[in-house]
């Protein structure tokens, strides 16, 4: 078992990794020991161990009974850590909030993350309800506007997607690689991508890569319920997030000083 790095890698760190990122993948579906120790291939001794070590150290928690078992309060203190520490996050904050007053919408910041892209910052609208988006949420990247921004940015033959049929969140979500590689064409051609109730219904996209990294692996994106969205404020939507988009970017650049994470 070797890592991208070539390195070989620790058998009981990654089943720890991979249990914790699996309890975190089941949201508010708690787990048994019997279910946790089938899905990961580890003998059920084994798993009991490794539940009562996490549990111990507060990365995972159980019910009264001792049966069910779900991400614990440890996962909340590292995410938070990450968000904090990140130099792109706290840079693109304040142009996020400014974002969202000049257009009274919802504004995300998510960054791509294989096949996937993970929401790392929201400022929510008060117009209507709190959309899926959230931070620390996955989506996938082909279906909405953050993710299609940030796949716009790659070659056609270097798209990071998951193999097999591309998973449906709306009647209106690409399912189908050729729909969905035209539209990226056009995210090219435009400088921006859109995204109608592709994933959730009722509710517009507009999403755009930022350039600070090449290829692009953050990008920010404005949602706009459909039923008020007239041609005008969608002009106007597009206008505030490119200007928005490049004032991050030059906050941002290699002569900022940020760290380049890998």
């Amino acid at each position: 078992m070797r890592g991208n790095s070539g390195v070989r890698g620790v058998k009981s760190a990654s089943r720890t990794v991979a249990l914790l990122e699996l309890l975190a993948a089941r949201g508010d579906r708690p787990a048994r020991l019997d279910e946790l120790a089938e899905e990961l291939g580890v003998p059920r001794s084994s798993m009991y161990q490794l539940l009562r070590t996490l549990i111990d150290c507060g990365w995972v928690r159980t019910d009264t009974t001792g049966s069910l078992y779900g991400i614990g309060i440890r996962a909340l203190h590292t995410g938070t850590s990450y968000l904090d520490t990140d130099p792109h996050v706290r840079a693109a904050r304040p142009y996020l909030d400014e974002a969202s007053d000049a257009l009274g919408e919802t504004v995300h910041l998510a960054r791509l993350d294989g096949p996937s892209v993970v929401y790392l910052a929201t400022r929510e609208s008060h117009e209507y309800l709190r959309t899926i988006s959230r931070v620390g949420r996955r989506v996938p990247a082909h279906a909405g506007a953050l993710g299609k921004a940030l796949l716009a940015e790659r070659p056609d033959d270097g798209l990071p997607l998951a193999p097999g049929p591309l998973t449906p969140w709306t009647e209106n979500t690409h399912t189908d690689r050729t729909t969905l590689l035209a539209d990226l064409a056009g995210v090219r051609e435009r400088g921006y991508s859109i995204d109608r109730e592709e994933t959730v219904t009722g509710l517009a996209g507009f999403g755009f890569a930022l350039r600070y990294d090449t290829p692009a692996v953050d990008a920010i994106s404005c949602s706009v319920p459909v039923a008020r969205l007239s041609d005008a404020h969608e002009a106007r939507v597009v206008t505030v997030m490119r200007e928005i988009r490049t004032r991050i970017e030059s906050a941002l650049s290699p002569a900022s000083g940020a760290p380049d994470w890998r």
